[in-house]
């Protein structure tokens, strides 16, 4: 593809390249050669950009001049993101149900939607338009699915949750799986409480491989438009998670947690049941929550805190037995 034609693809602005230099690939910035493109929006990669042997680099509107051909645009990374899909194709995959699949009588599927080898969809399912389902996924009873589904092999959906459109479905997630819910009766034995209500999954969510979506023991449990959740996380019944808010690898929401929109959980974040998280809050990794957090704050540590004062924090901690001897010697 020809360079000229991948920066108006892109809508980025040619600089000190031939539009007819020949691409091939995208790359990261360390390992780009010849005919590939690579970007730079991270700053401590700027220094990098001068050795890269990519044929052009994606950088932002400010970025100094370089021999190396540039393409400006205001993201670059969103840009580098959209350069991948101009050279990579998925699999595509042509309507129709493979002679292996289970399908219940009642289910209503698209007829444009493809379902794979040992697929299970239970009764008065119902899967919308251009639905992807790969082997051994499984869609319980009542499931109400919309379009652009596109679910990776062994991933399950349980009875009566609710799907939205654009959703993706990584290998081995289960949305809908029973809450930790238990009661001890009076010889003090666990007793099950039953989980009664669905996983809403709203529109242009994904969830990634091997991660949990509890059902609630009543009411629900909601992710709304646009969350992106990574692997191995574990979402408590009945919690809610505001638009577009990220929840990164190991994250764990006890139950009834609720996060507002444009969060960021980090890696291994954990939050304490019945917490609300405010919108735009950031969490950073590893850290664990005991109360409510307000809106646009960002907190560090267990028990997280403010984040710069968790900065200071960390700075003095390797001086405390330091602190402390010279204490000592003062008394």
């Amino acid at each position: 593809m020809k360079l000229g034609a991948i920066a108006k693809s892109l809508g980025l602005t040619l600089e000190n390249g031939l539009p007819e230099t020949e691409i091939i690939g995208v790359a990261g910035i360390e390992e780009a050669g010849p005919g590939q493109i690579t970007f730079v929006s991270n700053p401590k990669y700027a220094a990098v950009a001068k050795t890269t042997k990519a044929s052009a680099i994606i950088v932002d509107e400010k970025f100094p001049p370089l021999s190396t051909a540039l393409l400006r645009g205001s993201n670059p990374y969103l840009a580098f993101a959209k350069a991948i899909e101009l050279f990579y194709q998925p699999p595509r995959y042509e309507p129709g149900i493979h002679a292996s699949a289970a399908i219940h009588p009642t289910a209503k599927i698209a007829p444009d939607a493809h379902i794979g080898p040992y697929v299970s969809v239970d009764r008065d399912v119902e899967i919308g338009p251009k639905a992807v389902l790969l082997a051994h996924v499984v869609i319980y009873a009542g499931v109400k699915i919309g379009s652009n589904f596109f679910a990776h092999a062994h991933s399950v959906v349980r009875e009566y949750c609710r799907i939205g459109n654009n959703v993706i479905l990584q290998n081995g997630v289960i949305i809908g799986g029973d809450g930790y819910g238990f009661a001890k009766d009076e010889h003090g034995r666990w007793q099950k409480i039953l989980q009664s209500g669905p996983t809403v999954l709203e529109d242009d969510v994904e969830v990634q491989s091997n991660s949990c979506v509890d059902r609630a023991s009543v009411g629900e449990t909601r992710i709304a438009r646009g969350v992106k959740i990574d692997n191995l996380a574990q979402i408590g019944h009945g919690s809610s998670i505001g638009e577009n808010t990220l929840l990164c690898a190991q994250v764990g929401l006890a139950g009834s947690t609720e996060v507002g929109k444009n969060a960021i959980l980090a890696g291994q974040v954990g939050v304490a049941g019945h917490c609300h998280v405010g919108d735009g809050v950031i969490i950073t990794a590893q850290s664990g929550t005991h109360g409510d957090i307000p809106a646009g704050s960002m907190v560090s540590g267990a028990p997280a805190f403010d984040h710069k004062l968790w900065l200071r924090c960390m700075a003095v901690f390797p001086k405390l037995p330091e602190i402390a001897k010279l204490l000592r010697s003062q008394k």
